[in-house]
């Protein structure tokens, strides 16, 4: 099956220095992956055409000696300043050339010019097998995959921005009298640390209620009134159980004594019993009563207990969809729907905790920490005078955060907040947020400035 991937470069001066591809500024290419180039062989060129080759700038990408995956010692020319396409059948070796080789090689020569610390934030690939690549500029990595995402996944963790927050509040936060220090994990929902323990760091609480798990009260047991038990056999076999345990199939579910019916629904408990698989409810009495051999022992299961059991456990994505039409939910008690643990949400930073800071559009939070990343907030003065490196850390922080977020901006994304379920992003939503983030990290490696806060924080100094 022949398929492609496509790159686009953009050219920007030369700064005056001059040099080799490490110089240019605002010079990036996308690598748009759409599945798995040409595989040309070449023999090898002598080193001093390698070097009068590296010396010329004809406005091309030079890839000699390309052997990552199954590349076969591929020379080729990529023109610069222009839209290129790779083409092949599937495992001709285009993702070995375009993400195995130049986006490798661009990345390690990027990561050359941070910090060491800073190296450590990034995923980094493997050296690729090249024998030389020259006129290469920065490179952002961009694939169309939507993967997989969570309802713990959100827009803060996409674009790494939830990091800063949490780095924000722990350092610069402003805390209740006589509370200790929080580390940044302490502010995160995904975390042992930070989870509310009643929802575990959900905001939901899931339940089950009567009406919800038996919808028709006008059915009887054996016309399924309980319809959150199991369908098919599993159902039947719940139901013959309960003529072995004495309860009434077959009056309808209203009419049931509240006792028996709370206990069908909510018990934990999980009774085994012969099971007399046809017989009626008097042909099963007579049979207890005799002895008979049962058709086989059954355990008995609440309706709650099956739900939520099923709604945890199953990997059947159609089962947890079944069960869950028959839950409830509504905001934690404990967080108010806001994730975090009490300790945390008791910190502010300018007026908000941080799961109202999350909330808002990142438009009117660029407006909000504006002022603290060109110094002119009011309470950046106060937080100077009481307490100057705290100062430090949320100008810092501020002015890194409001650098990446003017990317996620200006295309188009302001309307967006932190907090925003990535589940409930459109694809190009997703795709922009994840560009946006890739062409932050290039543009600019203010992660080296915040690193060493960063380092302080991790080590506890």
């Amino acid at each position: 099956m022949l398929s492609g991937i496509i790159l686009a470069s953009t050219m920007a001066p030369r700064t005056k220095s001059g040099g080799d591809s490490g110089t240019w500024l605002g010079h990036r290419t996308i690598f748009h992956k759409h599945e798995g180039i040409m595989n040309k062989a070449s023999s090898p060129r002598s080193p001093s055409s390698h070097r009068q080759a590296a010396s010329t700038d004809d406005g091309f990408v030079h890839v000699r000696g390309a052997r990552e995956h199954n590349l076969k010692n591929v020379d080729l020319k990529i023109p610069r300043d222009a839209l290129v396409v790779f083409t092949g059948v599937s495992g001709s070796g285009k993702s070995s050339l375009a993400f195995g080789t130049l986006y490798a090689e661009a990345q390690r020569r990027y990561l050359e010019s941070v910090s060491p610390y800073a190296r450590r934030l990034f995923h980094q690939m493997s050296v690729p097998e090249v024998d030389e690549i020259d006129g290469l500029p920065p490179a952002v990595a961009l694939q169309q995959q939507r993967g997989a995402p969570t309802t713990r996944s959100s827009v803060g963790s996409v674009t790494t921005l939830s990091n800063l927050l949490r780095m924000l509040y722990s350092r610069a936060g402003t805390y209740p009298r006589s509370q200790p220090h929080l580390d940044a994990e302490a502010f995160s929902p995904n975390t042992p640390a930070g989870a509310c323990p009643k929802c575990h760091g959900l905001g939901r609480i899931y339940d089950v209620t009567e009406k919800s798990m038996v919808p028709d009260d006008t059915l009887s047991i054996r016309e399924r009134a309980i319809a959150a038990w199991p369908p098919a056999w599993h159902g039947q076999n719940l139901r013959d159980i309960c003529v072995t345990l004495g309860y009434d199939i077959d009056t309808p579910w209203r009419q049931l004594p509240k006792k028996d019916r709370d206990w069908l629904l909510f018990t934990d408990e999980q009774p085994v019993v012969p099971v007399y698989a046809g017989f009626e409810a008097d042909e099963v009495r007579r049979a207890l009563k005799r002895k008979m051999e049962p058709s086989y022992q059954g355990t008995f299961t609440g309706a709650r207990r099956y739900v939520l059991h099923t709604f945890a456990t199953t990997q059947s994505a159609l089962m947890k969809k079944r069960v869950s039409q028959y839950m409830v939910h509504s905001d934690c008690p404990l967080c108010d729907g806001k994730r975090l643990r009490r300790e945390a949400l008791s910190v502010t930073f300018a007026g908000l905790d941080i799961a109202e800071i999350a909330r808002l559009p990142l438009a009117k939070l660029g407006d909000l920490l504006r002022p603290y990343a060109d110094g002119s907030a009011p309470g950046l003065a106060k937080m100077a005078m009481d307490h100057g490196e705290r100062a430090k850390v949320a100008h810092r922080i501020a002015e890194d955060f409001v650098g990446r977020l003017k990317v996620i901006l200006d295309l188009g994304l302001g309307y967006l907040a932190l907090d925003r379920s990535t589940p409930t992003l459109s694809p190009g939503e997703l795709q922009r947020l994840r560009l946006a983030t890739q062409v932050a990290q290039v543009a600019k490696a203010k992660a080296s400035r915040t690193a060493p806060y960063l380092a302080a924080f991790l080590s506890g100094n």
